[in-house]
């Protein structure tokens, strides 16, 4: 286990604006940042993180917390795995604590697979490094390829032995399960019960997440066996989703978030090579065709793409369809093609940094103009074939969200197609209206769906009511975590009687901190939480406030259980999410900021709390009441209490209903 200190020392390090920056493109908005959501597919922002208190919020899926709240929501990390990122992120030692057999045996199955993942990746890279046959074969493949031993080292790249079972062997004498090798596919299991190698005779390019988790392989075969695919990748798995990963996105996000520009190729060693030259904001999506979920995870770290495609026309034809895709995220695309002969790869090794760079700027094209340049020759002279072109290209334009890119866009296909605009505008309102109509076609068949559930299910959903007690004890705790360490003057007010048994009032104003006041006042009633989460998150509060008298929002929420830190976080981001759409810059409307009538605002609260509890009490005793028994103490109590209820009343200079 890792020790007490090593987790102190790693929450005081982290900065939740650094880590969550790994992952998502944030940009300021008043003290906060904000950016598109992780977890949800989005145009608008609706992230926000603030450094200040050093947590987040996801207003889209109602997720948030700190740092490591946020790995293990993102990257599905168990709190362990988080701190471990955490302490290699900042370069921390991290000390250890023997575990116990019953902890060992806690591992989950994903955790278990990610286990097994890891190992593989060492066990390839330490073959292709230290045995005779690895640095023969593997290595010298790679060197080969240009790669140098620095290159080899950053991309964890190894060598399967040619061997049916070599490292199944090694795996299952050191203790991982058979299960979970088949599982990750890195061993295939017959039915006779024998086990074979998947990547064996095979060099290894490790395929790792946006967090450096090693979620699966890529394996390149040496021969010549036109029976044996050239490449093979892991299978699909509950820890590789290949249409959900981009190879290289971990050594390139850094790059991409600060260059604003990600560069699009296909195989690994496309990556690697300009990696190697330089380039670091490159990603590869693996030879597979471009899918939503990849795009969405550039989209993250950057809205401008640049597809960077090899001088083979067959294969650029294949591959725009994948621009359109981008076109839809709202993302900004540009494309570059190398000479004939020449692919990333073979182009970054054969020239320098400057020139591969002057190449890139040089030669990226708006989508637009490369479509025109790739498809025009092929038009020519010919009426149909020109009109299918710009039909083409109007259809790229219609998928673009922005309208007012896709105006531009329609001016510049009119000027290279030497076409009127006005005739464009009719082909791209056409295609508009069919996405439409498919869009309602959608909607109305989702909508159809929904009203074929039970009816007993909706009639109890429209019944279900809205917990006023929950609601009120939600308001005090958010009162306690925004204002508890406020000093306040608070006013009390007191029943008295003259020499002639006249009732009157007297005011008296003191000093408090608004967490004593709210705490005295609910031991004075002996008032408790009935919602349990909210009872949890009290107790927490009031304890930190009485042994710290202020409360550091960093510490308090590292130190809280996931289920409370969840729920402190959204109270304490609810306040900040009207930045998120720039209220004040855009629309003209301030953002009420925090007042400092927090007293009263307690103090109603306190007193609704009350008068709800006073209510159901008031109803509990009248039920108790019978016919057939002396009720006098039973009405005589009813009595003393509406008394209160009504002295509640004069204390806010208001009569409300009761809630009953």
């Amino acid at each position: 286990m890792i020790s007490k200190n090593t987790i102190d020392t790693v929450f005081e390090t982290a900065r939740v604006e650094e880590v969550i920056g790994d992952f998502v493109q944030l940009k300021r908005a008043g003290s906060n940042l904000k950016g598109l959501s992780p977890f949800s597919n989005e145009k608008s922002p609706s992230f926000m993180v603030s450094p200040v208190k050093q947590i987040w919020k996801d207003f889209s899926s109602g997720k948030g917390g700190n740092a490591v709240a946020f790995l293990m929501e993102h990257e599905h990390f168990s709190y362990p795995e988080a701190i471990r990122y955490l302490a290699n992120k900042y370069n921390i030692e991290i000390e250890e604590t023997e575990q116990t057999d019953e902890q060992k045996e806690q591992a989950n199955e994903k955790e278990s697979m990610y286990l097994v993942s890891e190992f593989a990746q060492k066990y390839f890279h330490n073959t292709l490094l230290n045995t005779d046959t690895g640095k023969a074969i593997g290595y010298s493949y790679f060197k080969e390829r240009g790669f140098t031993a620095e290159t080899i080292k950053k991309f964890g790249l190894g060598y399967s032995p040619d061997v049916w079972d070599a490292f199944t062997k090694e795996a299952l004498g050191k203790g991982y399960k058979e299960e979970y090798l088949e599982k990750t596919g890195l061993t295939i299991v017959k039915e006779d019960g024998r086990h074979l190698d998947r990547f064996r005779g095979r060099v290894i390019f490790p395929i790792q997440s946006m967090s450096g988790r090693t979620l699966g392989f890529g394996g390149r075969i040496l021969g010549n066996d036109k029976k044996t695919a050239k490449y093979l990748n892991s299978p699909e798995s509950e820890i590789y989703h290949k249409s959900k990963v981009l190879y290289g996105i971990y050594y390139a996000k850094q790059a991409i978030a600060k260059q604003d520009n990600c560069y699009l190729v296909e195989g690994y060693t496309d990556v690697i090579q300009l990696h190697q030259a330089g380039i670091e904001n490159v990603v590869s999506s693996s030879g597979t065709a471009l899918t939503p979920d990849q795009i969405r995870l550039i989209n993250r770290l950057t809205k401008n793409i640049t597809v960077l495609f090899d001088g083979d026309a067959a294969g650029l034809r294949a591959s725009i369809r994948g621009i359109d895709l981008i076109l839809e995220e709202g993302m900004n695309v540009k494309v570059c093609t190398f000479p004939e002969g020449e692919d990333p790869d073979s182009f970054a090794k054969n020239n320098t940094h400057e020139e591969v760079v002057a190449y890139l700027d040089n030669n990226a094209k708006d989508f637009i103009q490369f479509k025109a340049s790739l498809l025009v020759d092929e038009a020519k002279n010919d009426p149909i074939k020109k009109a299918g072109l710009i039909s083409d290209m109007v259809k790229s334009i219609s998928k673009i969200p922005n309208v007012i890119q896709r105006e531009v866009y329609i001016q510049e296909c009119s000027r290279i197609m030497d076409i009127s605009e006005q005739v464009l505008s009719s082909s791209l309102a056409q295609f508009l209206q069919k996405d439409i109509a498919d869009a309602n076609k959608k909607l109305k068949q989702e909508q159809k769906a929904k009203t074929l559930q039970p009816v007993e299910q909706a009639t109890n959903q429209t019944r279900e009511s809205i917990n006023i007690q929950d609601v009120l004890e939600r308001k005090i705790i958010e009162i306690l975590l925004l204002y508890g360490s406020t000093l306040q003057e608070f006013e009390d007010v007191y029943i008295k009687y003259d020499e002639f048994g006249k009732e009157y009032e007297e005011t008296e104003r003191k000093e408090y901190k608004v967490y004593e006041r709210i705490y005295l006042n609910l031991q004075e009633d002996e008032i408790e939480f009935t919602n349990p989460v909210f009872k949890d998150l009290y107790k927490a509060i009031i304890e930190y406030y009485l042994a710290e008298q202020e409360l550091n929002v960093d510490t308090f929420l590292n130190n809280l259980p996931q289920e409370l830190q969840a729920v402190a976080t959204d109270i304490y981001m609810q306040d900040e999410k009207y930045y998120l759409h720039e209220w004040e810059e855009k629309k003209q409307i301030p953002v009420k900021e925090k007042t400092m009538a927090v007293a009263s605002y307690a103090t109603e609260h306190i007193i609704d709390l009350r008068w709800l509890l006073l209510g159901k009490l008031v109803q509990d005793l009248k039920q108790q009441v019978s016919p057939e028994a002396d009720n006098m103490e039973l009405l005589m109590a009813v009595n003393d209490y509406n008394m209160l209820i009504n002295y509640l009343s004069r204390k806010i200079s208001r009569i409300r209903s009761t809630f009953y």
